[in-house]
């Protein structure tokens, strides 16, 4: 089984534009390829069901049609962290039953692409964070790190977060989020002299970000699913 995690320095930084980005990649290698954001929240009431903005652009990336029940198992309507919002739904982040939701996937396609949640340490209980979701799936790693001031720093910790969880970096996205942002080219030099795992692709600022065209700038697919 082909597949892989994608995780951030944050929430907002271009998690969703990357998964979809490799789905579409990957579609054109492998006999199908499905994404899977398996906690959201901030859900909108829309088509008369509650769903996720990011899910829906998951589901259009994907080159196989799967219920949104198995791609987003747990979706929550608070645009806040996912302990946060549970607990204000009165319910419980299950990732026994989201692993299942997940093998499910395995069985219907060639690759799959999972989107975790906010960052790679954001709470899901009083005693799990995101990165437990990670070591559920036991999935190689890819870190988008959303380029803007300060992120250096942010994303050196996130690094050391995956590797100390004994997780594969499979690779890492250089996303402009901040036009503004000064020296650019000595930031991301930088990143790649400390990050020890190669650079998948280096997508530009977009003011509104489009997947079809990060596609185009993601080089090289992680090594676990060339």
């Amino acid at each position: 089984m082909k597949g892989v995690f994608v995780t951030g320095t944050d929430t907002g930084v271009g998690k969703t534009l990357v998964t979809c980005a490799l789905l579409s990649l990957l579609a054109q290698k492998t006999e199908g390829a499905a994404g899977m954001k398996p906690i959201a929240t901030g859900a909108i009431f829309e088509g008369g069901e509650w769903c996720s903005g990011d899910t829906v652009s998951i589901m259009d990336a994907s080159s196989i049609s799967l219920p949104v029940s198995l791609v987003t198992p747990c979706l929550m309507r608070a645009p806040v962290s996912p302990d946060i919002a549970a607990r204000m739904e009165g319910r419980q982040i299950d990732l026994e039953y989201v692993y299942g939701c997940y093998r499910q996937i395995c069985e219907k396609t060639a690759a799959v692409v999972v989107e975790g949640v906010g960052g790679f340490r954001v709470p899901l209980s009083e005693t799990q964070d995101a990165s437990d979701l990670a070591v559920q799936l036991g999935l190689p790693v890819v870190l988008v790190v959303g380029l803007r001031l300060g992120c250096m720093s942010v994303a050196m910790l996130t690094v050391e977060a995956i590797l100390s969880r004994g997780l594969t970096l499979a690779g890492w996205v250089a996303n402009h989020i901040d036009p503004h942002l000064l020296y650019t080219g000595e930031v991301i030099t930088s990143l790649d002299a400390r990050i020890p795992a190669e650079r998948l692709g280096t997508i530009p600022y977009m003011p509104s970000p489009s997947w079809q065209v990060a596609a185009q700038f993601i080089d090289l697919l992680p090594p676990c699913v060339r």
